[in-house]
């Protein structure tokens, strides 16, 4: 299962936008406001939960400097990741997408398509706002 969040400028050049989501604490200030816990775990990681959903830790995968971050979840249990593609505009200006990708049974799939989807427009607005 494949969810895009809508493209964001942020008004940010590239390097800054990337260091901001680098940084995991940051995801703090993209939440929804319906956050129940958020917690950083270490500099690499941290576990969230929001209302009426189970706690979700995700931690740093990968990453291309200055362009591209990739979270995934600590357990198997949920295997998805979040990635952040960063495509610089200007000096002082850059186009940010979000991306879910996960790998769930029908079912799952179906269940959490909506709520996924709605988290995944609040992050991007959010970061919008940087």
């Amino acid at each position: 299962m494949n969810i895009s969040g809508n493209q964001v400028t942020v008004n940010k050049n590239a390097k800054d936008a990337f260091e901001f989501l680098s940084q995991v604490a940051n995801f703090e200030q993209l939440m929804p406001e319906n956050i129940d816990k958020f917690e950083v775990l270490g500099d690499n990681g941290f576990i969230f939960a929001l209302s009426g959903m189970p706690e979700i830790a995700l931690e740093k995968k990968s990453q291309e400097l200055h362009h591209k971050i990739v979270l995934g979840a600590k357990s198997d249990k949920l295997p998805f990741t979040l990635t952040g593609t960063i495509d610089e505009v200007s000096f002082d200006q850059c186009n940010v997408n979000l991306e879910f990708s996960g790998d769930f049974n029908p079912m799952m799939a179906m269940m959490i398509k909506g709520p996924i989807t709605k988290f995944i427009e609040t992050l991007s607005e959010n970061l919008g706002h940087i």
